[in-house]
């Protein structure tokens, strides 16, 4: 089970481990590790050894320490559905070479194929599409599927749509659990699991390790929640952590520190119940030729602020 999952009680410490140690002397310190999402990079989807090489190279040229891949509605992507277990294996070597982790892979396609549709057929694929998404983490060596709240997002949720969003979760954990991957509910924009305490209501329901929430701090700001109250409610279930910047009805392409997410308060309520793990830089770059700088100045950013708070940031090498 990650870290995060498991983070101890007790509030983070300045920078020290047990008996006083430092955090570069102890090999199970606490920390951080930031990660950068894939679609913040320049170029278009790797498909290839060699594009993915490429694509990879700029995750360290950041200074990340993972990538967040995605598969969504464009063509290209959803693809990825379909791609051969030989065909993940080699992202996976790419990844490898290149000096980085895969640290999870976001279902956004469930947007489309929505699990709470009232169209039984479309309810049929999404469970087929959770099946390939578990199945490409376990190929490419991702611990994480991160799985988003939307129960229909193209339509208009029904009465039965919550029903079927948690039917189709409960249904997913025997095959999480054989193949060993973590699922993780992420607090979207819109409509509905908005909240972290929404996404551990499903958690507590389904009980069972392999379900855990994937909290978007962005999110609890976009929809005007209180992280208070929305931080606390995910502790000791949290795998991993989305970090993006928002302004109300602008839950994308909001720059770094020019929103309205409180991230000192957020680092403070996740220093002050030991929260370590994997947090994503979750970015829309559009291909822009600036992209890497735009990350590694995101990137900046979030160390600062994490560090404020006495959240120690563990580097690539050590990840």
């Amino acid at each position: 089970m990650s870290a995060s999952v498991l983070a101890p009680s007790a509030p983070a410490a300045s920078g020290l481990g047990p008996a006083g140690a430092s955090l570069a002397a102890d090999p199970l310190a606490g920390g951080l590790a930031l990660g950068i999402y894939e679609k913040a990079l320049r170029g278009p989807a790797p498909v290839t050894p060699r594009q993915w090489r490429d694509f990879l190279a700029q995750v360290a040229q950041g200074g990340f320490s993972f990538l967040d891949l995605s598969i969504d509605e464009s063509p290209e992507r959803e693809a990825r559905l379909e791609w051969s277990a030989e065909q993940w294996r080699a992202v996976r070597r790419a990844a490898e070479d290149a000096g980085v982790m895969i640290g999870g892979i976001c279902l956004s396609i469930h947007r489309r194929i929505a699990p709470g549709s009232a169209d039984p057929a479309t309810r049929q694929r999404a469970r087929e599409v959770m099946a390939q998404g578990l199945r490409a983490c376990h190929e490419v060596g991702a611990p994480v599927l991160q799985i988003a709240g939307y129960y229909c997002f193209y339509e208009e949720p029904g009465p039965d749509s919550a029903r079927w969003y948690a039917e189709l979760l409960a249904d997913s954990v025997p095959l999480a659990a054989r193949l060993g991957v973590v699922m993780g509910i992420e607090n979207v924009d819109g409509v509905g699991v908005t909240s972290i305490t929404r996404a551990m209501e499903l958690v507590e329901q389904i009980d069972s390790p392999f379900l855990q929430v994937y909290p978007d701090l962005g999110n609890i700001a976009e929809q005007g929640l209180d992280p208070d109250v929305e931080v606390p409610a995910g502790r000791g279930h949290m795998v991993a952590m989305h970090a993006k910047d928002v302004r109300r009805g602008e839950p994308r392409r909001v720059e770094m520190g020019t929103g309205i997410v409180d991230w000192d308060r957020s680092f403070a309520l996740l220093a002050h119940q030991g929260w370590a793990g994997r947090l994503m830089i979750e970015m829309w770059n559009d291909d822009a030729p600036d992209s890497v700088a735009r990350c590694a100045a995101a990137r900046a950013f979030i160390e600062e602020r994490a560090r404020a708070a006495g959240i120690s940031i563990v580097g690539p090498e050590a990840a």
